[in-house]
């Protein structure tokens, strides 16, 4: 299978293992994804994510996403969407940054100064790509 949107995959993958409410998850790593993984920890949105050098069945670079669940055993991320994506970009300037479930969500945007949330991007006054959507 060939991986044309591999971040499209990496918020699938996260939505799926905490739906299953599994512990953690591994993804292939690439600097895109180790950047909302960041995110989404400086958010609240996951407990930690750790990234993992090649192995001898792995060639390249993995990161492991552990999830988090409120004490009802409930996943904290309750939505995850992919916005921007191949074949259909999505880009706004710092006035058009989408607000997520009233101010309650978080939007990742990729900027010419590095990946950061929609408050952050609307603060410094910078638009961008709309990598993402999470609630």
């Amino acid at each position: 299978m060939s991986m044309t949107d591999p971040i499209a995959d990496f918020l699938t993958r996260l939505r799926n293992a905490a739906k299953a409410q599994h512990h953690d998850v591994t993804i292939p790593s690439s600097k895109l994804k180790r950047d909302l993984a960041r995110i989404l920890k400086e958010q609240g949105y996951i407990e930690a994510y750790e990234v993992l050098p090649p192995g001898a069945d792995n060639p390249g670079e993995r990161i492991t996403v552990t999830l988090k669940y409120t004490n009802e055993r409930r996943p904290v991320i309750t939505g995850i969407q992919r916005v921007s994506r191949p074949g259909q970009r999505s880009y706004v300037d710092h006035a058009h940054i989408p607000r997520v479930q009233g101010g309650m969500g978080t939007a990742i945007i990729s900027t010419s100064r590095g990946v950061m949330t929609g408050h952050e991007a609307r603060a410094l006054g910078v638009g961008g790509e709309v990598v993402a959507k999470v609630w």
